[in-house]
């Protein structure tokens, strides 16, 4: 006997109006600033404007996925397109911390071979840049939570907005104080704030590719918990996944008393293993599937598992 919740359906809210907004906003700084590099040889500017290649690839991985999230389930895809984030976050990961290390080498380079930078034209790009920043911060804040995608859109233009920052404070100080090193440490501090994320980012995504078991839950309390209910013997084959963000599951053998299928309460016992798995544990888990086996049955399996 197994358990499961059929009703699949997600009301996904996508807001892709505000994501396709900021996206061309994005990508429109994203332009004017590799131009910027190139006129004024400013390495921070270009550094920013590969935090922001990447940050347009996310947001446009944002478009895509709140797409694919809402096609329904078929046969062939059985969870329908999910996991589409996870392999657009996979990638996005991959090339922002490329990036990160390109621009951290160089600076470091450029700090003992400063070369000459414009820095009242890098200013100005700054400024363009912080300002589309702060109008995209503008349209997301208000949404900031309703999904993964916005919290991911909303940290991208964040953090453009932080690099956009450090490229008008090298540029002032260049300006001021005719240090040329400003730009390069600038350029460090922005692969900085990059590296991290691209690396918790890709961390993340490949934990899930693996189907390794969710970070908040514990499946050695999620088996303590599971024991506890009356007549059940033993648990064993407990596996617990996620197939994208906010949609994790848990499978699992339960032994039971032997009078349970036949007194009616094998049926009980299945509510009770779905309601403990559903609402116990900081991780929700509304899909799963319980076999709920007699004592001598696990000696017939194929394969055992603990």
């Amino acid at each position: 006997m197994s358990g499961h919740d059929h009703d699949h359906a997600v009301a996904v809210t996508t807001h892709r109006g505000r994501i396709l907004l900021v996206l061309v906003l994005t990508s429109t700084v994203l332009v004017v600033e590799v131009i910027g590099a190139i006129i004024t040889g400013s390495l921070a500017l270009l550094a920013d404007a590969g935090h922001m290649l990447t940050d347009v690839a996310g947001l446009v991985m944002a478009l895509i996925t709140a797409t694919l999230m809402t096609r329904p389930a078929s046969s062939t895809r059985t969870w329908g397109w999910r996991r589409a984030e996870i392999l657009g976050a996979t990638a996005q990961a991959a090339a922002l911390f490329a990036v990160g290390v390109f621009v951290l080498v160089e600076g470091v380079r450029r700090l003992f071979e400063p070369p000459d930078v414009a820095s009242g034209l890098m200013v100005v790009f700054g400024v363009v840049g912080l300002v589309a920043n702060a109008v995209g911060i503008l349209i997301l804040i208000g949404n900031r939570n309703a999904n993964m995608n916005m919290r991911a859109a909303f940290l991208e233009v964040l953090n453009d907005t932080l690099g956009s920052v450090a490229v008008i404070v090298a540029a002032v100080t260049i300006a001021l104080t005719g240090w040329e090193q400003a730009d390069a440490l600038a350029s460090i501090l922005i692969a900085l704030l990059i590296l991290p994320r691209a690396f918790r980012l890709l961390r993340e995504a490949v934990d899930i590719l693996l189907e390794k078991t969710p970070a908040d839950l514990d499946l050695d309390e999620v088996r303590r918990h599971i024991l506890d209910l009356p007549h059940v013997q033993e648990v064993h084959d407990l596996h617990a996944s996620q197939i994208a963000t906010g949609l994790p599951v848990l499978s699992a053998h339960v032994i039971v008393d032997d009078e349970c299928f036949t007194d009616g309460h094998a049926a009980r016992l299945l509510t009770d293993l779905q309601d403990c798995v559903a609402t116990h544990f900081p991780v929700s888990i509304e899909h799963s599937t319980f076999q709920i086996e007699p004592a001598g049955h696990r000696t017939t399996e194929h394969t055992l598992h603990p």
